[in-house]
């Protein structure tokens, strides 16, 4: 893990960024949005969809998303309808369906229809509407949902604000989203270049959800020593406040 930038003497820091700039995958900026949304469809529906689930695993994304439902960090238990965006193999979706209530409406989405079959035949639920659907035109009416999880999703987007505007829409007055954004760290260009996305800065990505009428209600972390270090990507619960229009989808 990297460490801190207080830690990092002046000198190393722009030494640091341009490593992490040469690495960063920069190929969503370089292609029009069809032709990259056609790219990541076709990486998901491939070999590297096949190892989704161990690479979330081995990242720690998955066990991190758990403990974050397990401690209720964040709390699914309150909620009458869920989203899960970007389903993937179910790494988020394993843990909603361990926790929710059984009347509790979930809906699980994907852009690729190869992904939501991996997800359905390793968590060997039928319970979860499988529904594949593009991020920036979900297929739902307006206030949809009272929550909505999306997990390393945001940052197949070359802009972010079309598709947290879309899930502004979708989601209740004071409804809860969990965000899960890979931040601009090295570790954070590592993953950019393994599955061909981009990275955010929190403040940069902050602003975004400000202006689509999702403001930050906290930021999270696994640990005390994960908040004091920076690590763990951007992990955070966004709310959509009460008697505020969001911002339609561009």
């Amino acid at each position: 893990m990297s460490q801190p930038e207080l830690l990092i003497p002046k000198k190393r820091r722009p030494r640091r960024k341009k490593l992490r700039k040469l690495v960063e995958f920069k190929g969503i900026r370089r292609l029009s949005f069809r032709q990259y949304r056609e790219h990541v469809r076709q990486l998901y529906d491939g070999p590297a969809g096949a190892v989704l689930a161990l690479g979330s695993m081995v990242s720690l994304h998955e066990p991190l998303v758990g403990h974050l439902i397990r401690s209720r960090k964040f709390d699914v238990e309150q909620f009458q309808s869920v989203l899960d965006i970007g389903s993937g193999a179910g790494q988020i979706l394993g843990h909603l369906l361990k926790t929710i209530s059984p009347q509790t409406r979930l809906v699980a989405s994907d852009l690729s229809h190869q992904m939501l079959r991996r997800a359905r035949n390793r968590l060997k639920s039928g319970r979860p509407t499988y529904l594949a659907a593009d991020l920036t035109r979900l297929p739902f009416r307006d206030d949809s949902f009272d929550c909505i999880t999306c997990g390393w999703v945001i940052e197949h987007l070359p802009d972010p604000r079309p598709g947290l505007e879309e899930l502004a829409r979708v989601l209740r007055p004071q409804g809860s989203l969990l965000l899960l954004a890979t931040e601009d760290t090295f570790s954070g260009a590592m993953v950019s270049r393994t599955w061909k996305c981009r990275t955010y800065n929190r403040s940069e990505l902050e602003n975004a959800c400000n202006e689509s009428g999702l403001p930050w209600k906290e930021q999270l972390w696994l640990s005390g020593v994960h908040r004091f270090f920076k690590m763990g990507g951007i992990l955070v619960e966004a709310t959509k406040p009460e008697n505020v229009v969001a911002p339609r989808p561009r």
